[in-house]
């Protein structure tokens, strides 16, 4: 069994008001309150923490950068280790949510090392989540299955639907991804479950969209879509502004899988702008590549697609995102592949006569 989901990240006083199902520009507005009225630095650390939060998934990212860092220094004014390593797992979500992977990887890191020595079950809980998320994005399956595995015990240990879920939806992942498309279902469904029933709205929506991705990758496209706007219903209660833009990129990877190519370009070409305005680069990337080859699909010239298929692979190189690297490489063979056919296939001009004409007289 486990209990209703709850926020470890809002501290203090803040914790008190908010819950894990707070719309971000309430708990934007609870904990900038909190932090003018901050009597001490370890106060300054909480209210910083949950600032920080609330702009990364608001999309701010200028923000929110100020704001671990400001809640990392009053943290160790205070000599709280704990709260030092919250702060550095916040820095650490922010930098792998703006494609910066080593750099999460470097303050995940010591966000877990801090936790350990402070004692902060959580802190040192959600740091070993984000480095495992950050392995699976990269695509470091065999290093971060382990760590998958330790959150998904220590979630049933200590009953947190919110570990349960990130640890199962991401093993779901590496699942869906590897080709085993019946255990990541599986493993998606139950998360959704754990999800609803401990009233985890933000778990809810992540786990549907990856239920969506699997029935879509089996010809379910209606199906996929009804859970998409179900998920998009949440994401916008809660301005989960990121969530969303991730949202509308999967829209556009099922409507691409149906052949409905110019709705799936529309979708894509929204998702970019959400993650350009928000600087994503991940998320760019991923919908810039959707973009591409709904475009080439509909009929761009060839010599343009692989360009811009050259420019998405420099990105995701940079950024270190191994299976959309793969994905990039088999559609370049792909496109090109049928590029070939057609260029190669018989020409046929209707004014010229497929035979030659008959003498005269004949």
């Amino acid at each position: 069994m486990y209990g209703k989901a709850f926020a470890p990240e809002y501290q203090g006083q803040i914790g008190s008001s908010l819950c894990v199902n707070s719309s971000y520009e309430e708990v934007l507005a609870t904990a900038s309150r909190a932090h003018r009225e901050a009597g001490d630095a370890l106060e300054r650390a909480r209210a910083a923490l949950a600032v920080g939060e609330a702009n990364r998934r608001l999309g701010r990212v200028a923000e929110a950068g100020a704001a671990w860092r400001e809640s990392y220094r009053s943290g160790r004014e205070a000599g709280d280790r704990g709260a030092m390593a919250w702060a550095l797992w916040s820095g650490g979500t922010l930098a792998r949510q703006c494609g910066s992977l080593p750099l999460a990887r470097r303050l995940l890191t010591h966000a877990v090392t801090l936790a350990d020595v402070a004692g902060d079950r959580l802190a040192h809980g959600y740091s070993l989540a984000g480095l495992a998320e950050t392995g699976r994005i990269q695509g470091d399956y065999a290093a971060v299955a382990e760590l998958h595995e330790q959150l998904l015990a220590q979630g049933r240990a200590h009953g947190e639907a919110r570990h349960m879920v990130w640890a199962m939806s991401g093993i779901a992942q590496m699942h869906r991804n590897t080709g085993d498309l019946a255990k990541a279902l599986e493993l998606f469904e139950e998360s959704a479950r754990i999800a609803a029933d401990a009233d985890d709205a933000r778990g809810h929506a992540w786990s549907l969209r990856g239920i969506a991705d699997v029935l879509s990758v089996q010809g379910e496209t209606d199906g996929a879509l009804e859970l998409l706007s179900e998920a998009e219903d949440i994401c916008r209660s809660l301005d989960l502004a990121s969530a969303l833009a991730y949202n509308h990129k999967m829209r556009g990877n099922v409507l691409y899988r149906a052949g409905r190519y110019e709705s799936a370009r529309d979708v894509y070409a929204g998702a970019l702008r959400e993650f350009t305005e928000m600087r994503e680069p991940r998320g760019a990337a991923l919908a810039r590549l959707g973009l591409t080859k709904s475009r080439s699909r509909l009929g761009r010239d060839h010599a343009e697609t692989l360009a811009e298929l050259a420019d998405v692979e420099r990105e995701v190189s940079r950024i270190g995102l191994r299976h959309a690297k793969e994905a990039v490489i088999a559609f370049r063979a792909e496109t090109t592949e049928r590029w070939a056919a057609e260029t190669s296939a018989p020409h046929c001009d209707a004014t010229t006569p497929l035979t030659p004409a008959a003498p005269a007289g004949w």
